[in-house]
């Protein structure tokens, strides 16, 4: 199931949906090194961090995932908004420094060919950053969160994921620890869940974050290769026989019947 523009838009104006986008911002802060003038695109939902960090960057592109639907952003200004097919980016190769996938890479239908057009539009040093629920987490079980929908992940899904498309996984962070919760009293107690989380139930967070860098060069598997000469096993040396010593001199000496 996708999640639509509308619904998503909705569940972050919610109490709970603020809640959850800071609780993402701090898990990308520890890993969001600052790229002057670097070119950022986000893929899925990613406006609240495109805003936040995207200040220093030379040029942001908000694309949304055709089934998904999109918004106009930003409010004032160009639009910088884009509707696409996620494995058919309209990017050139190597032009992008960096990419953020938000409700993305779950909701995507060949997760694989969504990395690889990735790679594609990356620069040699670019970096993908990738937002996805977690399998173990609470918040993949619950539907009334955007988390709750698509296909959950495991680290090592993530990481197998990730390699066959020639990423190469450089840090990682978690966020969403306390539970998706409407009650007041629940989300009032955010903080201390929050932090209690990260010391006691690290495997159990919401959302899974990985920063991955675009990998040149991929091992190529060695293919034995058979002989092409055939080998005659020999019980005792022996050497070439007379008619072969005759065929190389040219004395061809028939001998006589009688």
């Amino acid at each position: 199931m996708h999640s639509d523009i509308v619904d998503l838009r909705s569940f972050y104006s919610t109490t709970l949906g603020r809640l959850a986008e800071r609780s993402i911002t701090m898990a990308l802060s520890s890993i969001w090194a600052v790229v002057p003038n670097e070119r950022l695109v986000g893929l899925g939902y990613t406006l609240p961090w495109l805003e936040r960090f995207g200040a220093d960057a030379e040029r942001v592109f908000a694309f949304m995932p055709a089934t998904q639907g999109a918004v106009v952003w930003p409010a004032t200004g160009p639009t910088a908004t884009a509707l696409v097919f996620d494995e058919e980016l309209p990017l050139v190769d190597a032009s992008i420094d960096r990419m953020l996938l938000v409700h993305s890479l779950e909701h995507a239908e060949n997760p694989r060919e969504t990395l690889n057009e990735i790679w594609r539009v990356l620069s040699p040093a670019g970096r993908v950053v990738i937002v996805v629920p977690n399998r173990r987490g609470v918040w993949a079980r619950f539907e009334h969160t955007p988390f709750g929908s698509g296909r959950p992940f495991s680290r090592g899904q993530l990481t197998e994921l990730l390699r066959e498309a020639n990423f190469t996984p450089a840090a990682w962070s978690d966020a969403l620890f306390f539970p998706p919760s409407r009650r007041r009293f629940m989300m009032q107690l955010h903080n201390v869940l929050e932090r209690a989380g990260r010391r006691l139930w690290p495997i159990f967070s919401g959302v899974i974050v990985v920063e991955a860098q675009k990998r040149l060069y991929q091992g190529v598997p060695v293919v034995q290769r058979a002989s092409r000469r055939v080998f005659v096993p020999v019980f005792s040396p022996h050497g070439a026989t007379r008619l072969g010593r005759i065929a190389r001199t040219g004395n061809a000496t028939l001998p006589v019947r009688r």
